[in-house]
């Protein structure tokens, strides 16, 4: 069993390696990761709940929203 997966690593470890267009093709795509989830996330995601509660509500907020909309109210 760890010499399939010594072999199996080794076979990918090998295939960057010997990479050319891949890497270029995989530092676009990592770009493009950091972008979507650091970039974005700053911008179009806000933090809501320091917002709405205080450190010592949040989890009394959380709750409470649940009740409710379990509720329907």
């Amino acid at each position: 069993m760890k010499q399939t997966v010594i072999n199996i690593w080794q076979f990918y470890l090998e295939g960057f390696r010997s990479m050319t267009l891949g890497r270029t093709l995989w530092l676009i795509i990592l770009i493009k990761l950091f972008i979507m989830f650091f970039i974005l996330r700053l911008f179009f995601f806000p933090n809501f709940l320091s917002s709405v509660a205080a450190d010592n509500d949040k989890d009394d907020y959380v709750s409470n929203e649940l009740i409710d909309r379990a509720a329907g109210k």
